[in-house]
C-alpha cells in the first residue's frame, strides 16, 4: 500500500488551514475533463462529516500520481488496490481534513496532467439533517435495487447521507454484483456520504462458503475502530445532533478469522459511547434482535435472537434511542422495549425491510412485539431518518412514496 509522505501531508494540511482552501469555484478547478476516466466514485462517511470527507474511486489501470484537487490544493491519495474474485481492483482513497462546517466544496480527481470533471459535496453542521436508510439490497438483478434507491433519492433531495444495512450484495466475492450495485446508484454515491454495514452475504465466496469479507473491507474505508483484528467491521461517527454506532453481527460466520468479536465489540461500544456528548444515540446492525417463528417449522420458538440477548441490554444501559436492524427482509416496528418487554422509556427497535429483489413470502409468523407490519404481500421499501435537537423522526415508505409507518421521539 502506498503511503503519503509526511512532508507532503503536512504541506497539504497547511494549504487547507492557511486560507487558500475555500469553498466555491476558482480558476484552478478546470471545467473540462482531460483523459481521466474514473469509476465508482464514492464518498464514505467519516468520524465528523462537518470537518472531513473520504473520497474513493477506481480506474481501469494503475494511476501514477492520484490525488484529489480541491480549490487549488492537491490531496494525495493512498493506493488501496486489492485483488479479489480473480481480478486486481485499481482503487484509490483520499482523506480530506480541516474542512469548514455547512460548506459546499468542489473537487476533481487528478493524475498528473489528467483530471476528471468537477464533483461536489457539502459538509454537515450541528443542526437538523435527513438520511435515507436501505437494507438488504442484495439482488439477482440489481435493477430493482436501482429503482428503489432512485425513487428514494428523488423524493428526498434534501438527504445528506444514506445507509445500507448489510447484505449489500448477494455474494460478497462476486465482483460483477458489486459493479452492478455501484452502477445503479452512481449519482448519489458521488454526492452523498455512504454508511455501509457488514451483512452475512458479504461473507460468502462464489461456492457459498464462508470467507473473510475482503471486498466489503476494501471497498469501504470507514472510520477506524482502534482494533487490530476487526478493522472496518464496526465503527462510529457523529452527524448533527446524533452519534451513530455501526456494529458487526457476523460472529457466527467470521469466528474462524478472528474470535471474541462479541466481547471485543461490547468493550469498544461502552468506551465509544462514553466519549460522546451528542443528544441522540443510534445503532445500526445487520441481524435482527428478535427471533421469529417460521411457517412449517413448529420447533422454532418466538423470542429473541443471539443479537438481542447479547446487545439489547447494552443498548438500553447505554441510553440508545433507536436501533435499526435488517436481515429478515420484512419491515416491522416494535415500538420501545426495555428489559425485553414493552416500555415507553426504552429503546425503539425498527426492522427495516428490504431494498432488493430477494423476498421471503409467507415465511415469518408475526411476533407478539410487532407493532406495525408492512403491507402483505410484502415488497421493497426505504426509510427516512430526520433528526434535530428535539425531535427524531422515522418514516417508512414504499417505492411509490406511499407512507406505511411513522414514529417520532422527542427530547427537551
Amino acid at each position: 500500500m502506498k503511503k503519503i509522505n509526511r512532508r507532503t501531508f503536512i504541506k497539504a494540511a497547511a494549504i487547507l488551514t492557511g486560507g487558500t482552501f475555500f469553498a466555491g469555484c476558482n480558476d484552478n478547478l478546470r471545467e473540462v475533463a482531460k483523459n481521466l476516466d474514473i469509476k465508482y466514485l464514492r464518498q464514505i462517511i467519516t468520524v465528523d462529516s462537518s470537518k472531513s470527507r473520504c473520497i474513493m474511486w477506481q480506474s481501469d489501470s494503475k494511476l501514477n500520481a492520484p490525488a484529489v484537487e480541491i480549490n487549488g490544493a492537491k490531496i494525495p491519495a493512498v493506493d488501496s488496490t486489492f485483488t479479489d474474485d480473480g481480478q486486481e481492483i485499481f482503487q484509490y482513497t483520499a482523506q480530506i481534513e480541516n474542512l469548514s462546517p455547512a460548506t459546499e466544496y468542489q473537487f476533481k480527481i487528478v493524475d498528473g496532467e489528467n483530471f476528471s470533471k468537477t464533483f461536489t459535496f457539502k459538509t454537515s453542521y450541528d443542526k437538523n439533517f435527513k438520511a435515507i436508510i436501505f437494507s438488504d439490497s442484495q439482488s439477482a438483478d440489481y435493477k430493482t435495487w436501482g429503482e428503489v434507491a432512485r425513487a428514494a433519492f428523488q423524493k428526498n433531495p434534501d438527504a445528506e447521507f444514506f445507509v445500507d444495512l448489510g447484505d449489500i450484495v448477494d455474494n460478497g466475492e462476486d465482483r460483477l454484483q458489486w459493479q452492478s450495485w455501484f452502477t445503479e446508484i452512481e449519482t448519489p454515491l458521488k454526492k452523498l456520504a455512504f454508511v455501509p454495514v457488514l451483512g452475512n452475504h458479504e461473507c460468502y465466496n462464489r461456492d457459498w462458503k464462508v470467507r473473510f469479507p475482503a471486498a466489503y473491507i476494501n471497498y469501504f474505508a470507514v472510520p477506524d475502530n482502534g482494533t487490530k483484528d476487526f478493522s472496518r467491521r464496526f465503527y462510529s461517527f457523529d452527524y448533527g445532533a446524533a452519534h451513530f454506532v455501526i456494529l458487526d453481527s457476523q460472529w457466527d460466520e467470521l469466528e474462524q478469522f478472528a474470535p471474541n468479536l462479541i466481547e471485543t465489540q461490547k468493550k469498544w461500544l461502552r468506551e465509544d459511547v462514553a466519549k460522546t456528548s451528542k443528544k441522540w444515540k443510534i445503532a445500526l446492525i445487520h441481524k435482527d434482535v428478535l427471533q421469529y417463528r417460521i411457517n412449517g417449522r413448529p420447533e422454532r420458538a418466538e423470542g429473541f435472537s443471539d443479537v438481542g440477548v447479547e446487545f439489547m441490554p447494552e443498548f438500553e444501559n447505554l441510553g440508545f434511542d433507536v436501533v435499526f436492524s435488517a436481515h429478515l427482509h420484512t419491515y416491522r416496528n416494535r415500538g420501545r422495549l426495555k428489559n425485553f418487554v414493552d416500555d415507553d422509556g426504552g429503546t425503539l427497535y425498527i426492522l427495516t425491510g428490504l431494498s432488493g429483489d430477494v423476498r421471503y413470502p409467507n415465511l415469518w409468523i408475526n411476533h407478539a412485539l410487532d407493532k406495525v407490519i408492512a403491507p402483505q404481500p410484502e415488497t421493497d421499501n426505504f426509510l427516512t431518518l430526520e433528526v434535530d435537537e428535539k425531535i427524531l423522526s422515522v418514516k417508512c415508505f414504499l417505492p411509490s412514496g406511499e407512507l406505511i409507518d411513522e414514529i417520532s421521539l422527542s427530547k427537551v
